[in-house]
């Protein structure tokens, strides 16, 4: 892969932002040059202004690029003892609710949500639930809402789903549709409040932006959690050193599972 100038990702990203409104300029640095590297080996681009010349002229083209910019890495319970927390620690105090609405930020191509439906129905609380599922590619969300996978999928959702605690025989579920489930395009980078919820699911997409990208998007979540709500991220991410970590108790720290304190004013929490 070839190195990405400075200069070239700089005017890349400040024309994708003006023309389209995407804003990718506080990504981190590591996982833009990757992806722009990428792209430009895919195109045969001899540098980058060549490929924003391209993206520029023709929206068509943008809608090529896009994916390539928002690739995201996901699979059937992936992680299966997140899960099984979410078992343990999450859906009892979400069965004391009526109703109760989750939010699924950075869903991708819906591999989380159909996992997160079945974990539901098995508990007996899918027909509780009000989910919305969120990306900003529009292109992963049409995959998600079709809930149509290969066979490598589906032999690591068999994998996963009986050590995630599944307690159906897997093959159950190859068929079936269990996605009552909104799907939006929403812009964690320059989008405000989606929705409150009593949960919320954005795992492994802070790794991707930088310091205060990230703290943008988790001050977003705690505004968007309902009292006492729950906030879970991914195995490499972390409340540390953020804006919001005095706003949240561990439930499980080792599944990256939090919840959202009481209010206290003392202390600012929200």
């Amino acid at each position: 892969m070839r190195p990405v100038d400075p200069v070239e990702r700089h005017l890349f990203l400040e024309g994708v932002f003006l023309r389209y409104g995407y804003d990718f300029r506080q990504y981190s640095e590591a996982s833009i040059n990757r992806r722009l590297g990428s792209l430009q080996d895919k195109h045969g681009d001899e540098c980058l202004l060549d490929t924003l010349k391209r993206v520029l002229r023709s929206p068509d083209s943008f809608r090529e690029v896009l994916p390539l910019l928002t690739v995201g890495t996901t699979e059937f319970f992936r992680d299966p003892q997140f899960f099984r927390a979410l078992r343990e620690k999450v859906f009892p105090v979400l069965r004391t609710y009526p109703t109760f609405k989750i939010w699924i930020a950075g869903c991708s191509t819906g591999e989380e949500i159909l996992s997160l439906c079945i974990a539901l129905k098995e508990e007996g609380l899918l027909d509780r639930a009000i989910i919305h599922a969120t990306d900003i590619n529009p292109l992963a969300l049409r995959r998600a809402r079709d809930g149509i996978y290969d066979l490598a999928s589906v032999e690591t959702f068999t994998r996963n789903y009986v050590a995630a605690g599944g307690t159906q025989s897997p093959s159950e579920y190859y068929t079936s549709d269990y996605r009552l489930v909104s799907f939006h395009e929403h812009n964690l980078v320059t989008d405000a409040v989606f929705t409150e919820a009593h949960l919320i699911l954005c795992r492994n997409v802070l790794i991707y932006f930088n310091r205060e990208l990230q703290n943008r998007a988790l001050n977003l979540f705690s505004q968007s959690l309902a009292y006492r709500g729950f906030l879970a991220i991914g195995s490499k991410e972390s409340l540390r050193f953020s804006e919001v970590q005095s706003f949240f108790t561990p439930v499980d720290a080792a599944q990256n599972i939090h919840q959202q304190r009481p209010f206290d004013a003392a202390e600012g929490a929200p």
